[in-house]
C-alpha cells in the first residue's frame, strides 16, 4: 500500500500509556485522530489534553472490544488504524482474561476494517517482544523471525497453573498470529495491509490520566519503583522509550515499505541499576549500587536494524529517558 502522510487515523485504546503518545505524535505530524475509549469519562482527559488541536481530535466510545462488530462505526471514514488496545498485567488467574480481549480485539478491529473501512489503507498493530522471546539460560539474540511458541505451549499444558508471564506472552503471541492469519485469509478482499510493532518493556514519561504511582500502567510502574523502592532495581531486560515507540507507529504509516512487516522496536538491553546510573546527578531518587549493572549478563537481546532501515528510527539514550521520567515524577510531586 502507498504511504499515508495525511488524513484521519483511528487509535484504539486511546487513553492507554502508549496510545496517548501515539495520538500526540500523529497530531504533531499533521494527522487527524479519532480516539476510541471504553467510556465517555475515559475520554475527558484526552479531550482536554488535545484541545489545542480543535476538530483534528475526536473521541468515539467502544465499550467492549471483544463484542462482535465493536469497531464497525469507528472505522468508517478513517484512512488508517493504530490498534494499541490490549491488556498488560500479571494478575490473570484464567488465561482467558488476557487471551480473549487480545485476540478478539485484534481480529474484531480487522474484521470491522474489512467490512466498513472503505478508505483504510494501513493497520498498525501493537504487538510485543513478548511474542518474540523465549526463556533461555544462555544468551540469545532474537529477530523478527522468532516466535514465542514456548509460552503458548506452557499455557496449553498448564492452563491456570501457567506462570503469569507465560499467560501474558501467550496473549500477545496468539493475537499477533491471528492478525497475520486474518490478512492471509482475506488478502483478496481488503484494500489495506498490516504493519506490526514489537516493543519490549516500554518506559519513559507519562501523559495519560494517572492519579498516583499506584495507578501507573505495569511498565511505567516498574520504572518508578526501581527509582523509589529499595531492592526493586534487581534484574533487567530490554527497553524502549514510549516516545520513540509512538514515533515508530507514525512512521509505520508514513513509510510505504513498512506494509506487511513485523518490526522490533528496541533501544537495547538494561539492568535496573543502569537506569539509576543514568539519572541526572541532581536526582533525589535512589542511587542503588553505582556501576553494579555493568557486569550483568543479558540473556536476551533483540536485533533492531529493521526499525532503523525501514522506519529511520534514531533511538533516545538511557540518560534522555531517565531524565524525562524523573522530571515527570518531580512535576507530579511523587
Amino acid at each position: 500500500m502507498p504511504a499515508i502522510t495525511s488524513g484521519k487515523v483511528l487509535v484504539s485504546g486511546a487513553n492507554g500509556y502508549i496510545a496517548v503518545w501515539v495520538v500526540r505524535t500523529l497530531l504533531e505530524h499533521g494527522f487527524s485522530v479519532r480516539g476510541a475509549v471504553r467510556s465517555a469519562d475515559k475520554g475527558k482527559h484526552l479531550t482536554q489534553l488535545f484541545a489545542p488541536y480543535g476538530e483534528k481530535f475526536e473521541i468515539v466510545v467502544v465499550p467492549d472490544i471483544t463484542v462482535e462488530g465493536a469497531f464497525d462505526e469507528a472505522v468508517k471514514g478513517v484512512d488508517a488504524i493504530e490498534h494499541t488496545a490490549s491488556p498488560f498485567h500479571f494478575q490473570a488467574d484464567d488465561p482467558a482474561e488476557l487471551l480473549e480481549p487480545a485476540i478478539k480485539g485484534t481480529v474484531g478491529i480487522l474484521e470491522s476494517a474489512r467490512k466498513y473501512g472503505t478508505s483504510v489503507k494501513r493497520v498498525v498493530v501493537t504487538s510485543s517482544c513478548a511474542a518474540v522471546l523465549n526463556i533461555s539460560t544462555t544468551p540469545q539474540l532474537l529477530s523478527e523471525l522468532d516466535w514465542n511458541d514456548q509460552a503458548v505451549q506452557e499455557v496449553e499444558e498448564k492452563g491456570r497453573e501457567a506462570s503469569a508471564g507465560a499467560k501474558y506472552r501467550t496473549s500477545k503471541t496468539l493475537a499477533e498470529r491471528a492478525a497475520w492469519d486474518f490478512v492471509k485469509k482475506h488478502k483478496g478482499e481488503i484494500g489495506w495491509d498490516v504493519s506490526v510493532m514489537n516493543p519490549p518493556l516500554v518506559v519513559g514519561p507519562v501523559i495519560h490520566a494517572v492519579s498516583s504511582p499506584d495507578a501507573l500502567n505495569t511498565s511505567a510502574r516498574m520504572m518508578y519503583e526501581a527509582f523509589t523502592k529499595p531492592g526493586a532495581s534487581a534484574g533487567g531486560g530490554c527497553w524502549i522509550d514510549v516516545r520513540d515507540l509512538a514515533l515508530a507507529h507514525v512512521r509505520a504509516l508514513e513509510k510505504e515499505e513498512a506494509g506487511g512487516e513485523r518490526i522490533i522496536i528496541t533501544a537495547g538491553a538494561f539492568s535496573w541499576q543502569d537506569w539509576l546510573d543514568a539519572a541526572p546527578p541532581s536526582s533525589k531518587y535512589l542511587k542503588g549500587t553505582p556501576g553494579a549493572g555493568k557486569d550483568a549478563v543479558h540473556l536476551l537481546r533483540y536485533k533492531n536494524e529493521k526499525s532503523i532501515r525501514i522506519l529511520g528510527l534514531e533511538y533516545r539514550s538511557m540518560e534522555d529517558t531517565a531524565a524525562a521520567a524523573i522530571k515527570d515524577y518531580e512535576e507530579r510531586g511523587w
